[in-house]
């Protein structure tokens, strides 16, 4: 059965406020998959602007491009100032 008449999903839809998006990071990093983080956070930098992002991050647009796609492994700098200019930031939890 095909079912093409679903709109495409689109999460940067509902990530509209700074809290709604720490708490897609807080979710995206609990699968502990660093391609899924920087896939998410390119995902938020695109829809954002990239060249906002950019700019605000001190990192070029294209070194982001490239750390941000799906198969990338960013260094956690790179991870770090894209939050940052996201205006979310990174916390450690305990486990349970």
């Amino acid at each position: 059965m095909k079912i093409s008449n679903l709109p495409e999903f689109d999460v940067t839809e509902y990530l509209d406020s700074p809290e709604a998006l720490a708490e897609y990071l807080t979710v995206v990093m609990e699968e502990n998959d660093p391609a899924a983080l920087a896939q998410a956070l390119g995902t938020i930098a695109r829809a954002r602007g990239m060249s906002d992002i950019a700019s605000a991050s001190g990192i070029s647009r294209e070194a982001l491009y490239k750390a941000l796609r799906p198969d990338a492994h960013p260094r956690f700098d790179t991870i770090n100032r894209v939050c940052a200019a996201l205006g979310v930031k990174l916390v450690a939890q305990a486990t349970r």
